[in-house]
C-alpha cells in the first residue's frame, strides 16, 4: 500500500498542472515600432504675388491661386521663365481694357507654351482692376500668354458669348494710377494690330514677390489715391485718345487689321 502511495504521490508531482507551473512564463512579444506620420505636404498659398515693373510704373498684382489654379500656375510660369520682361502692353482701349503680355515693341509675337483651360466659371468677375486671360475668338481653351487689365467692371465679358467667358485670375493691389495712365497713351496701328500704344509702355521685368514684399509696395502708394475702384483721372484738354466704339471687341490674341 505504501508503494502504491508513493507511486501515487510521484505522479502528482509530474501531473500535467505541476508540469505546466514549472514552465518559464514566455517572454513578452516586443512592442510594434511605433507608426511615423508622414509629413503633410503644406497647402498651396491661396494667394501669390508679383509686380509688374513698366516704363510708366509698377503694378502690383494679387493672383487667386484658389479660384483660378491652373491659370495661376500658367502666369507664375510664364513669370519664372522671364517670359514678360522686355514685352509691352499692345493693344490699349480707353473704357476699356489694357493687354499685354505677348509682343515685343518691334511687333514680334513671341512663341508660347500650351494652352490651357479656361476657368471661367471660378466666380470671379471681369471688374475694374482685375487680371484676366485674352483668348482667341470662338476658342475657349485658346489662352497662352496674354493677359488684360479691366479698366471697369466689364459685365459683358462675364457672360458666355461664345461657349465661354473670360477667366479672371488676380487683380492689381497697388499701381492702378499707373494702369490708367497707360489707358490714356495715344495709338495707331502696329503692322496689323490695332490700338497699340504710338510710344511703348514696356514691361521691363515681371518678378514673383513674397505677400510682405507685396504689401510693403502696396503701402508705399498712397491707398487714398490709387484705389482700384476710383475713376481713371480725366485726360488734360487736346491729349484725350480716341474714344472706342460703344461695343467693344473682346481681347483676343488674334491680331487685327481694323481699328476696333
Amino acid at each position: 500500500m505504501r508503494f502504491i502511495a508513493s507511486i501515487v504521490t510521484a505522479v502528482a508531482l509530474f501531473s500535467p498542472a505541476t508540469l505546466a507551473f514549472a514552465q518559464e512564463t514566455p517572454a513578452p512579444a516586443p512592442a510594434a515600432p511605433a507608426q511615423t506620420e508622414k509629413p503633410v505636404a503644406p497647402a498651396a498659398a491661396a494667394f501669390e504675388y508679383a509686380v509688374m515693373r513698366t516704363t510708366k510704373g509698377d503694378i502690383v498684382i494679387e493672383l487667386n491661386r484658389s479660384k483660378a489654379p491652373i491659370t495661376v500656375e500658367n502666369f507664375v510660369t510664364y513669370v519664372k521663365q522671364g517670359f514678360y520682361d522686355g514685352t509691352v502692353f499692345h493693344r490699349v482701349m480707353p473704357t476699356f481694357v489694357i493687354q499685354g503680355g505677348g509682343f515685343t515693341p518691334d511687333g514680334t509675337q513671341k512663341k508660347t507654351n500650351a494652352p490651357i483651360t479656361n476657368e471661367w466659371q471660378n466666380g470671379l468677375k471681369n471688374a475694374r482692376g482685375t487680371l484676366s486671360m485674352a483668348r482667341l475668338g470662338r476658342q475657349p481653351d485658346s489662352a497662352t500668354s496674354q493677359f488684360f487689365i479691366s479698366l471697369k467692371d466689364n459685365v459683358s465679358l462675364d457672360q458666355p458669348n461664345d461657349g465661354a467667358a473670360y477667366a479672371v485670375f488676380g487683380k492689381v493691389i497697388a499701381g492702378m494710377d499707373v494702369v490708367d495712365a497707360i489707358a490714356l497713351t495715344p495709338t495707331g496701328m502696329r503692322g496689323r494690330m490695332a490700338n497699340w500704344p504710338i510710344d511703348d509702355v514696356v514691361m521691363t521685368k515681371v518678378e514673383m514677390l513674397s505677400k510682405e514684399d507685396a504689401d510693403k509696395m502696396a503701402a508705399a502708394k498712397d491707398p487714398a489715391k490709387n484705389p482700384a475702384k476710383s475713376a481713371p483721372a480725366a485726360p488734360a484738354p487736346g491729349d484725350a485718345p480716341t474714344a472706342p466704339e460703344a461695343k467693344p471687341t473682346a481681347p483676343s490674341t488674334a491680331p487685327s487689321t481694323t481699328p476696333r
